[in-house]
């Protein structure tokens, strides 16, 4: 696809060029209802980013009461991460227009008045209704907003002109989303223009992802499409992370378990990656990922240093049928990395133990791993339709990583999590106490480390208490 060259003048200034997809050239005309939706790569998010950027520029130097407002929301938003407003900040640099914006840990605004609000959409119910002046919503990850939130949203701009821009990744046929804004837009008429984008209509798409995408391609046709080509998601009882997994922002806290680190390594163009993970009560926490598809084994030290802060620091347990590459690693920067020990039905127990968290929370940048939750499948038998007991061996390469992390939990829990975590705790308890009547004699060697028992020091003894998903107790 190519690429339009448009000069946009602010008053008083030189015309800047701003390179465009014509494709997406209907944001500038008004509409009440303007979308995108499709597979990864695309770069919808980018470009509704770029064009309400633009809209503000065009402003620049008008009076105020021209200047427009700009809700930027999405379902779930429990901070300022979870938001657009990094996208944004990052788009300003890059335009060139950074002069032009006000921009705070919380807001974004031109110096005539212009700006960016952000909230989420779901505990937000009576502040969404009572907001003024908006002249634009942009709803981002639209798939996940409910009836109830555009029932409210929808009737909230009400001022002459408004509008509300949609952009999405489809998931199933029917979310309410898919359903308003696809599958029903001819009830919307004359005030719509949604459309569908693939990364065919990014000019700028990269080799990196196109690696990716060629790679789904070979192993999972039906996948494939879903993620990149937007088809929705044929919702299944096979699905194994179904029902258990979220998708939110998070910090670690001080008196959370971990980190835990996995790594699987690729084989001839399967993917390598490496994941870091936590616990806090019965909840498991995916906080980075890396993924690559044909990378090197010299290009594998860079790929984890870059998508994880102090990866060589911790221990990292790793597929064990590479040997060499275990090595290799050893001896570029990571000794902490081990080889992993495997069991008969170590794939079974990994994934039981996986299921019996309470809930297991994703971060938004672990894209691969979000991705493999929704795909990750039993068997299905084609004749009866009946799910089987295997695992498909695909869309596994963050959770076979995630396995290897906790393999030492894993093995030990035989009698379930809940158990596992009640043993370790009385165990932790027992070694205070011993300590506590022998004061002089504690040293080093008589506490058990992260190495020998695969949780770590200090936190053992707070894992049962329930927590809010955010680290913090109730």
């Amino acid at each position: 696809m190519s690429t339009e060259d448009v000069q946009w003048a602010p008053r008083a200034t030189a015309p800047t060029v701003v390179r465009f997809p014509p494709k997406l050239k209907y944001l500038f005309k008004p509409k009440r209802y303007k979308g995108a939706y499709g597979g990864r790569g695309s770069a919808k998010s980018w470009n509704f980013a770029r064009a309400l950027i633009i809209k503000m520029i065009q402003l620049v130097g008008r009076p105020k009461s021209e200047q427009i407002r700009v809700l930027c929301c999405r379902e779930f938003q429990n901070s300022i991460k979870e938001s657009v407003h990094h996208l944004l900040e990052s788009q300003i640099e890059l335009m060139g227009f950074r002069s032009y914006f006000d921009i705070t840990d919380r807001s974004i605004k031109t110096l005539w008045g212009s700006e960016f609000v952000f909230e989420g959409l779901h505990n937000n119910v009576t502040k969404i209704k009572s907001m003024e002046g908006i002249d634009i919503a942009w709803v981002e990850e639209a798939e996940k907003v409910s009836d109830r939130s555009w029932e409210v949203l929808i009737p909230t701009l009400r001022k002459p002109g408004s509008e509300i821009w949609i952009t999405f990744n489809p998931d199933a046929e029917d979310d309410p989303t898919y359903k308003r804004f696809v599958k029903n837009i001819k009830e919307l008429g004359d005030d719509a223009h949604i459309i569908k984008m693939s990364w065919r209509d990014n000019p700028w798409f990269p080799e990196e992802l196109r690696k990716e995408k060629d790679y789904l391609a070979r192993v999972d046709a039906a996948a494939y499409e879903h993620v990149w080509e937007g088809e929705c998601r044929t919702n299944s009882d096979s699905q194994i992370m179904r029902g258990k997994y979220v998708i939110e922002a998070f910090d670690p806290a001080a008196d959370w378990d971990g980190p835990y680190q996995g790594a699987d390594w690729g084989f001839a163009k399967d993917p390598t990656t490496l994941v870091r993970c936590w616990i806090y009560g019965t909840r498991l926490y995916i906080e980075y990922e890396a993924y690559a598809v044909g990378c090197d084994i010299d290009k594998t030290p860079d790929l984890f240093d870059n998508a994880m802060p102090n990866s060589r620091k911790y221990r990292t347990r790793a597929d064990s049928a590479r040997p060499e590459t275990i090595s290799y690693m050893q001896r570029h920067g990571y000794p902490e990395i081990v080889a992993v020990e495997k069991w008969d039905g170590s794939v079974e127990d990994g994934i039981a133990f996986l299921r019996q968290f309470e809930q297991i929370v994703i971060h938004p940048r672990c894209i691969h791993a979000a991705e493999e939750a929704r795909l990750y499948s039993f068997k299905i038998d084609k004749l009866t339709g009946d799910v089987k007991a295997e695992v498909e061996d695909k869309h596994n390469h963050i959770w076979d990583a995630m396995r290897y992390a906790l393999a030492p939990m894993i093995k030990q829990a035989g009698s379930g999590l809940l158990a596992f975590l009640a043993n370790k705790k009385k165990e932790r308890e027992e070694e205070q106490a011993r300590l506590a009547a022998i004061p002089n004699k504690v040293g080093s060697n008589t506490i058990h480390t992260q190495k020998q028992t695969g949780i770590s020091q200090p936190a053992i003894f707070q894992m049962l208490r329930p927590s809010n998903g955010k680290g913090q107790k109730q």
